[in-house]
């Protein structure tokens, strides 16, 4: 009888070495829907490894054997590894590779096992949920689908990642999807940091940790963001705002892959992909001496540009919408509802979010809530909720007239996108407007808005 039901339909390969450890291991598990298999002279199935959960438990004789390096094995096969060896508990880190923390005594009982296999089930899950996540993400648009493409070729290299993109793009996620998909630091920790949000005074501690008693009030060690996301990858939102001393640091501590922490005088080597993240456009920042040149070009290895809201048009914006909305409202009561009202769609199509997804997010929000309390779309309610939303967008004075000029251009892109369409089906309103997918009173408002006719004079002097 299973004794604990959150452990199931798992693979642990077990290399032991010099060690006697497999058969423990399975006496160890032989409660749960485990299969231990020893490890030691087979090839571990990629395919397998694909559709089961799985970890591997390694005698650290097998490194002495010279038989395994870690950073080709991990990349080969991309599952958690759990150290065994007879180092004491508060062994010397150097013994162990630099990038694995889960380790275990060679003297280990079944409970600190179990213990440990637990934690790491729970964080497969966790990454398999996460992983889901953003294998679902929204890209319709052509614009969208390649930049994701961009992403999935340059997802596995370890070289630094520049993302560009207007406020609330979603410039986190695609960091998030840049690190699930690396085949070694996807396994280790995702640390975003916010450059904006430094206080003064406290970016050497946040991001150096310091060392007990290295000041009043270092009572405790204290790992800084560098060592945090050691294995793993390290994002800086915002870096545009990171003043210029800090920056300095910064780059230092990229030429070097190292960090001394404060108070002590031992630097800690360091393996980590950095992705950088900014709204601001750097290149200009450099020829105004606000962002150092140097630092620039160290992490704008790649470059990704993440389009705006506007740029990937109806077709995403009412997919995201739908998808929040489902969210916020639940499955159960939305499958009670009636389908999305068409005109709510389509006011949600034709609404300009100067926050992106955020914004429509917030939007998505407030109407999900309605829904959801009243049980129907009331279409007065949500109206209004529609009109506020396109009445209260704030513009800071400084930015008013770039803001409008964006907004220029995009009304001139959206009135030449429904003069193609309208060209491509005859002039025909019904035929457009399934064409563009919008309804046929929203591509009626369209034309009134934007000044187009039924018929246009070259298209009456054609015929």
């Amino acid at each position: 009888m299973r004794t604990n039901p959150k452990i199931e339909e798992l693979d642990i390969y077990v290399w032991e070495g010099k060690a006697d450890i497999v058969d423990r291991v399975a006496r160890c598990m032989a409660s749960f829907d485990v299969e231990v298999i020893r490890a030691d002279d087979i090839a571990i199935s990629p395919e397998r490894t694909a559709l089961r959960p799985s970890l591997a438990i390694i005698s650290v004789s097998v490194i002495d054997s010279g038989a395994l390096l870690m950073r080709d094995w991990q990349a080969a096969h991309g599952i958690p590894v759990v150290w065994v060896g007879a180092a004491p508990r508060d062994h010397d880190p150097a013994t162990y590779p630099s990038d694995y923390s889960h380790i275990l005594p060679l003297d280990f009982t079944c409970a600190e096992l179990r213990g440990m296999v637990m934690k790491l089930v729970l964080q497969l899950r966790a990454h398999s949920a996460k992983t889901h996540e953003s294998d679902a993400m929204i890209a319709n648009s052509e614009c969208m689908q390649a930049l994701l493409h961009e992403v999935d070729t340059f997802a596995d290299c370890d070289t630094s990642v520049l993302v560009h993109g207007e406020t609330g793009v979603g410039k986190e996620r695609i960091a998030q999807l840049l690190h699930e998909k690396h085949t070694r630091y996807g396994q280790g920790p995702f640390v975003a940091v916010n450059c904006g949000a430094i206080p003064d005074g406290l970016f050497e501690s946040l991001f150096f940790g310091h060392s007990k008693g290295s000041f009043t009030g270092a009572v405790v060690a204290h790992k800084g963001y560098f060592e945090q996301s050691d294995g793993g990858t390290l994002f800086l939102d915002e870096i545009g705002d990171l003043p210029l001393y800090q920056q300095v640091k910064l780059l230092r501590v990229l030429e070097d892959s190292a960090v001394t922490r404060i108070g002590s005088a031992t630097p800690v080597k360091l393996d980590f992909r950095l992705v950088a993240a900014t709204n601001k456009h750097l290149p200009q920042l450099v020829k105004d001496g606000t962002f150092r040149a140097d630092l620039y070009y160290r992490l704008a290895v790649i470059e990704l540009k993440i389009p705006s809201l506007e740029e990937r048009g109806a077709v995403d914006k009412i997919a995201i919408f739908k998808a929040f909305i489902a969210q916020i409202v639940g499955s159960e009561r939305l499958s009670a509802l009636p389908d999305l009202p068409y005109w709510l769609a389509d006011a949600v199509a034709d609404t300009y979010f100067p926050g992106n997804v955020r914004e429509l997010r917030n939007l998505a929000e407030r109407i999900g809530v309605t829904v959801r309390q009243i049980g129907a779309w009331d279409a007065a309610r949500l109206q209004r909720l529609l009109a506020l939303a396109r009445t209260s967008q704030p513009v800071p004075a400084e930015s008013a007239a770039e803001v409008m000029v964006d907004r220029s251009k995009w009304d001139m892109a959206e009135r030449n996108r429904v003069l193609a369409a309208l060209d491509a089906n005859g002039w025909r309103r019904q035929d457009t407007a399934l064409y563009l997918g919008i309804s046929r009173k929203v591509l009626w408002e369209k034309m009134r808005k934007y000044q187009i006719f039924d018929e246009e004079p070259e298209t009456r002097e054609s015929e």
